[in-house]
């Protein structure tokens, strides 16, 4: 009879494993709460001032005054009706993407010579100098540069312009104008350069100074190496930062709005009149509509960054 009973008390063998399983589940818990529980204020940062807003802006992009979902908004931004309106925000549409593009290629080509100079110096203390402004540089704008620029280079009272008109030089007298479309991107550039220059510095930590001796080594001259190595292992980091500084010139709006007081037509200008209630009271809907445009466009930029740095990033490890 004993041979027929059977022990249904579980074996120690399975209490160690259930025990170990609960072990190493609070292990990881721990471990998981060690290494995220830093993480979660900067996520209900970003979630608070990035997310949100932009789910919202999306949300009332495709609402009517009422409430009621709608594409009349943008039918508007989208030009497909010939409207005053709708020439007007696709003009502010067209002078964002030029003053885009401007303040990106321009200071993207400048920025990479300078960074180049700086990371073949010899000296450290130029170095630690000149990526300290460029930070501090890159971060300026709004108000004070508006201001600064306004003391310096103005037709009257301004500083360098009286400087320059002493010697015939006076930019006034050649087509120069502060408050127009290329006195605003020449404004731009004061921190657009710096910010390339700090971007880009690091991406010639990826030409190996054992390329260049092999290149010697083998015959090849200067503009060979720069043509068959140097420029590709660059390039996708060159363009991948005229991408931010697109994005950054694009969206830049505090700067432009000091400076001309709103006259210039660019679209962060023409949001900020909508949503204030300076052209037509009640459209704000327009104003997200506007600014859902916006971030299509800037993701698109981030996208292109974010590929351009994975493909740049195995040169660099």
């Amino acid at each position: 009879m004993s041979d027929l009973i059977t022990d249904t008390s579980p074996s120690p063998s399975g209490v160690s494993d259930e025990n170990g399983s609960k072990k190493s589940r609070a292990g990881a818990l721990l471990r998981f709460g060690r290494t995220g529980a830093p993480v979660l204020p900067f996520l209900a940062y970003v979630s608070l001032g990035l997310l949100l807003p932009t789910i919202a802006i999306i949300n009332l992009a495709f609402r009517s005054n009422a409430g009621k979902l709608t594409l009349a908004n943008m039918k508007v931004i989208l030009c497909t009706s010939n409207n005053q309106a709708c020439l007007q925000y696709r003009a502010g549409f067209e002078n964002s993407l030029k003053l885009a593009l401007v303040t990106s290629i321009v200071p993207g080509i400048l920025g990479t010579f300078v960074a180049y100079a700086i990371a073949t110096s010899k000296h450290e203390l130029f170095k630690r100098l000149t990526a300290a402004c460029s930070g501090v540089l890159a971060q300026f704008g709004g108000v004070n540069l508006a201001f600064m620029f306004i003391a310096a280079f103005s037709a009257v009272g301004g500083v360098a312009t009286h400087w320059l008109a002493d010697i015939g030089l006076n930019p006034w007298n050649h087509g120069f104008n502060l408050y127009k479309f290329w006195g605003v991107a020449f404004v731009y550039m004061y921190f657009q350069l710096p910010l390339m220059i700090l971007i880009i510095t690091p991406a010639f930590a990826g030409l190996k100074e054992s390329w260049r001796e092999a290149a010697e080594g083998l015959g090849a001259s200067t503009w060979r190496y720069w043509r068959h190595v140097g420029l590709p292992v660059l390039a996708p980091a060159v363009l991948g930062s005229m991408l931010l500084l697109f994005g950054s010139g694009f969206s830049a709006y505090a700067t432009a709005e000091a400076l001309t007081a709103g006259t210039i037509a660019i679209t962060p200008i023409q949001i900020g009149a909508i949503l204030n209630g300076n052209v037509l009271s009640g459209e704000a809907n327009l104003g997200y509509a506007l600014g859902f445009a916006m971030i299509v466009i800037l993701l698109i930029s981030v996208i292109g960054y974010a590929l351009l740095r994975r493909r740049t990033s195995r040169w660099l490890r």
